[in-house]
């Protein structure tokens, strides 16, 4: 069975909701998730095998779905009708629009809560790990990323990138003061990546240039001179000149940029 059920929208009054909602800007992030989006098998069977052994999952910040196990009981929780519009009609799965940091269910009434990617649009971070914990039964399943306190190439051009998503993203630390003992995953990311993330094109550039890639990327909405890094990457991948400063990264078949699975057992 699937259907939408607007529970938090009508806990909100209209002024909060609309508050949080011009926070995260879903409107610009999520228009083209659904294509733009494609969950990577690779990253999927990292995510899947710390789920193994759960049966009924709530995903927190649900988006379009990616990633969710399709054996398993899954409850989706997302704020965003746009997102919503999006998703896929799944069996087992249940889908209420409603914010990670109040989600409208009892403690301890899932297994495991999972949450992709997510965590760096939510108004209280901490206030929605909380929550993460208090309705699971088993483990809480994050993935996020941190800073490597390397340079991005992609930075070069839009500089504003590395302190938006330092910001937005709470450290492994941090995540450890509210989670309690963690388990920490690297992911690395392929050269050809499927889902459209911040540093999932790094061996493919020009798609940078595209709108609709930028658009499904949420660090893109906070950056304010866009037009002028992709004036600069264009040229630059036209003269050649992208290629002769970082075209030795071609030569790996995936790079560690920071991506992490966090696991808390409850």
């Amino acid at each position: 069975m699937f259907f939408v059920a607007a529970l938090l929208k009508t806990q909100l009054s209209v002024g909060q909701w609309s508050n949080i909602m011009m926070s995260v800007n879903y409107e610009v992030v999520g228009k083209h998730y659904a294509t733009q989006r494609q969950p990577d098998n690779r990253i999927a069977r990292v995510i899947h095998t710390e789920l193994s052994d759960v049966e009924s999952i709530v995903n927190i910040g649900a988006g379009t779905g990616s990633y969710e196990p399709t054996n398993k009981i899954i409850t989706a929780v997302e704020p965003s009708e746009t997102m919503i519009a999006q998703r896929k009609p799944r069996k087992n799965t249940n889908v209420y629009q409603a914010f990670a940091e109040n989600l409208p269910f009892d403690s301890n009434s899932f297994d495991a809560s999972l949450a992709i990617l997510t965590i760096h649009l939510w108004k209280d971070w901490k206030k929605g790990i909380q929550e993460a914990k208090r309705v699971a039964r088993i483990k809480v399943v994050l993935f996020t990323w941190i800073n490597m306190q390397e340079r991005f190439w992609l930075a070069d051009f839009f500089p504003e990138i590395e302190q938006i998503d330092t910001h937005l993203f709470p450290t492994l630390a941090e995540l450890s003061d509210e989670l309690g003992n963690i388990r920490v995953i690297p992911v690395a990311i392929p050269s050809d990546c499927t889902d459209g993330f911040m540093y999932a094109y790094w061996a493919r550039p020009e798609l940078y240039l595209d709108s609709r890639v930028r658009s499904a990327i949420s660090t893109f909405s906070h950056v304010q001179r866009v037009e002028e890094g992709v004036i600069a990457l264009s040229s630059d991948l036209n003269s050649g000149a992208w290629h002769k400063k970082y075209g030795d990264i071609l030569k790996f078949k995936e790079i560690d940029f920071g991506y992490r699975l966090v696991v808390a057992e409850i």
